[in-house]
């Protein structure tokens, strides 16, 4: 058995997230102002700024969580003619939250979690070698079925998060966002999820935005670095986001 990691031809993947003038205003209050923002696919964008600059409002924004103001299109690339190609359906996003709460002792495993997500056979009968086989591929994606057998809550915070990840990869989606997910991580931890989430937006050709306090990975593995502060107080490389005035007035200067 083989998992079709390909979308349909007849729709190609989303390549361009173009944001025009995003707000979001809550009891009269200004909550994201004129946001303005394109965001490519194969490149990791991280979203960075103090708490309670609007990271998870935007967020919410993006997913149509909440009601907001303004236009976000999504467009599929070109024509042979060189016309543009708007999307005629929503992206598929995929998310991979801040944390996974599991019960300690909870006899569950990966294996039985991961089945939970992608199929309606109960977990608690005999596994189905079709089953078994789906769940190896999809956590092959991210390097962690050798974690297949193992109980869940027994899992270090690395090793939850990378069998989040590959959940979160699984239907491929044309956006993956990545909301604080490595909070408790240990640093061998941080740095190897940054080098596998930097492979993914190259091997899969996706959209990967990624909020984060971790300054200094995401100017290693970022392509562009947006600093939000009720709106987008700056953008570009983390070179240049990371010298800017109002970056540094909110983290000062980070050595990069």
């Amino acid at each position: 058995m083989k998992i079709n990691l390909h979308r349909p031809t007849i729709y190609p993947h989303v390549c361009l997230t173009r944001i025009e003038h995003l707000s979001v205003k809550s009891n009269g209050e200004t909550i994201l102002n004129d946001v303005n923002l394109q965001i490519r696919c194969g490149e990791l964008t991280a979203i960075v700024g103090r708490n309670g600059a609007g990271k998870t409002t935007f967020l919410k924004a993006l997913l149509d969580e909440i009601p907001h103001s303004g236009t976000i299109e999504y467009e599929h690339g070109t024509s042979p003619g060189g016309i543009k190609i708007k999307a005629r359906r929503k992206p598929t996003f995929g998310y991979v939250p801040q944390k996974l709460s599991i019960a300690q002792g909870s006899p569950v495993s990966v294996a039985d979690l991961v089945q939970s997500c992608v199929t309606n056979y109960p977990v608690w009968l005999p596994r189905r070698k079709k089953d078994t086989e789906r769940t190896r591929q999809i956590l092959s994606m991210t390097k962690a079925e050798h974690l297949s057998e193992k109980r869940a809550c027994d899992l270090s915070g690395g090793e939850i998060q990378r069998v989040m990840l590959a959940l979160a990869l699984n239907p491929l989606p044309d956006i993956l966002i990545l909301d604080e997910p490595v909070s408790g991580v240990d640093r061998n931890g941080l740095k190897d999820f940054y080098d596998l989430v930097s492979k993914l937006r190259h091997d899969y050709d996706i959209t990967i935005l990624l909020v984060s306090h971790d300054l200094d990975l995401v100017a290693e593995h970022a392509d562009k670095v947006v600093l939000i502060d009720r709106g987008i107080a700056a953008e570009g490389t983390p070179a240049d986001v990371y010298s800017d005035e109002k970056f540094i007035e909110t983290f000062g200067k980070i050595q990069i």
